[in-house]
């Protein structure tokens, strides 16, 4: 297996983390959203709840993987290069992105830790990360509530930028981390 980073892409570790995350970000939107479809307290709300949570911590497991994998195989340079406040606004950008599959996954467990609730993870059940504060359990939630309607936001301005990139300024961005084939057509 070959290690080293080609110099037009991604390495194919971080290519396949970068999708995989996009499938639990999309699992664990789709399963809070879905929930809804569903009355208070039967069975597929709650089950949809739990896949919500387990995701969320899957997602925060790997996130630590992918920021290895970042580490040891830096990010290819962008042909043709964009203006320097455009690669600012990429390096923020996934830098929140970042926070976001790390902050989250916290909220998220500090709340049910908060809350009293078990915090489910595929089969096991992880410890408390506090105790029971029904008050801080309410205000976790809030916040926990807020970040996740901005992360529709930026995960839309993520997709909407790699089009731009790919569409417009017909740069490398997009091609970098298309998975399969190293052909996409612009």
């Amino acid at each position: 297996m070959n290690f080293k980073k080609t110099i037009d892409r991604y390495h194919l570790a971080s290519i396949s983390l970068h999708w995989l995350m996009l499938a639990l970000f999309i699992g664990v939107y789709g399963s809070i959203e879905l929930r809804e479809l569903f009355d208070k307290g039967s069975v597929p709300r709650e089950s949809l709840k739990s896949l919500h949570f387990m995701l969320g911590l899957l997602m925060f497991a790997l996130v630590w993987l992918r920021i290895a994998m970042r580490a040891i195989y830096p990010a290819p340079r962008l042909q043709p290069a964009p203006p320097s406040w455009q690669a600012i606004a990429g390096k923020l950008a996934h830098l929140v992105l970042y926070v976001i599959m790390i902050g989250m996954p916290l909220l998220g467990w500090l709340m049910l830790s908060a809350a009293g609730k078990p915090i489910p993870f595929f089969g096991l059940e992880l410890p408390a990360l506090i105790g029971p504060d029904k008050p801080l359990a309410g205000q976790l939630k809030e916040i926990h509530e807020f970040v996740g309607t901005a992360g529709y936001f930026l995960i839309g301005a993520h997709a909407a930028a790699a089009l731009v990139h790919h569409y417009i300024q017909r740069d490398n961005t997009l091609r970098s981390m298309w998975p399969g084939s190293r052909k996409l057509t612009s």
